[in-house]
């Protein structure tokens, strides 16, 4: 395995932190890179968003297993013999390191991942069967037909991911020593957990509303042009409210560590500036998704494409003003 061990001894910095966030998000700019190639050739969009969740899978799970990756090939050029890589379940249940004490998995790393990766695999079989669907996707109706603006769009979702996955790439780059030594259960676990799980649900369930309702219309079961009942009575985009809750949750759960004594000796850092580091790279998740949905894609569009339809029809506007636009009133 020349290429990856020469991969290896490269990003191989004196950080032991850096060691394993900068090539992983190298690797979603990679991944990207190799997905754009063949679709800017043929023009096909069809598998932008499938990549984009697969990028999530695979960056993910190298961040997990960086570590032990470069353990087993330091062994391999030693002559050694190649230790195992750690076990997920033992890292849940707190049994310590699959590789001589050295490298192995705290459960809140395996705990967060999963929860990235049933988040990751939800959205990408829904946005590929819907494009499998509908034959294509409209937003890359002029974008596909010029080469550097669709290669944007790729690294722009290179971008999203690297930037959305922050708090879970730095805790996975935090040595597993350090981590070792944490609490068993902190608040910040306890309530992050709660509000990925609270959102992670709402989302799922605004989604379901949603799709039950079309289902209905097309069934001719009623002629309804916006749905305004369930959580849609309760937020204009509850899905969207749902997306943004999750990800705080795992920026919570993320940050209480990288902002604890052993986060700042993670990253190699020390001091209140250390701490708003910590805080920072939990943090830019929940605040570059809630800016999106709230400012560029998410509910700008849907806003815009309702507005023009229904704006000047009482009920909707009825609808519009006493519905919040996005975090839900009870």
């Amino acid at each position: 395995m020349p290429l990856l061990n020469t991969l290896l001894s490269i990003t191989n910095f004196r950080n032991p932190f850096l060691r394993t966030l900068l090539p992983t998000i190298g690797t979603a700019f990679a991944l990207q890179t190799l997905v754009a190639i063949p679709s800017i050739a043929v023009q096909s969009e069809r598998f932008y968003d499938l990549s984009g969740s697969l990028t999530y899978l695979s960056v993910t799970a190298l961040s997990l297993y960086l570590p032990a990756l470069r353990a087993r090939a330091a062994s391999s050029l030693a002559g050694g013999v190649k230790p195992p890589f750690p076990g997920l379940w033992d890292g849940v249940l707190g049994r310590g390191s699959g590789i001589g004490g050295m490298e192995g998995l705290n459960w809140r790393q395996v705990v967060l991942s999963a929860a990235v990766g049933v988040w990751a695999t939800r959205l990408g079989s829904y946005l590929f069967q819907r494009v499998l669907s509908d034959g294509k996707d409209s937003r890359f109706d002029e974008i596909k037909k010029s080469p550097p603006k669709f290669f944007t769009a790729f690294m722009a979702q290179a971008t999203w991911v690297s930037l959305c996955l922050l708090p879970l790439l730095a805790l996975n780059s935090i040595p597993y020593p350090l981590l070792s030594t944490l609490p068993a259960l902190k608040t910040t676990d306890v309530l992050g957990l709660l509000l990925y799980t609270g959102g992670l649900s709402f989302e799922i369930v605004a989604d379901r509303q949603k799709a039950a309702w079309a289902a209905a219309k097309k069934r001719k079961e009623h002629d309804e042009d916006f749905l305004t009942s369930g959580l849609w009575a309760k937020s204009r985009h509850p899905n969207y409210f749902g997306e943004a809750t999750l990800w705080t949750g795992i920026a919570v759960m993320a940050g209480g560590v990288l902002a604890s004594s052993v986060g700042l000796r993670g990253m190699g850092t020390s001091g209140v500036g250390g701490r708003v580091l910590g805080v920072g790279l939990a943090a830019v998740s929940p605040a570059f998704v809630t800016f999106l949905l709230l400012n560029v894609s998410g509910v700008p569009l849907s806003e815009e494409k309702y507005d023009k339809r229904y704006g000047d029809r009482k009920e909707y506007r009825e609808w519009k003003e006493n519905t919040p636009k996005f975090v839900p009133k009870f």
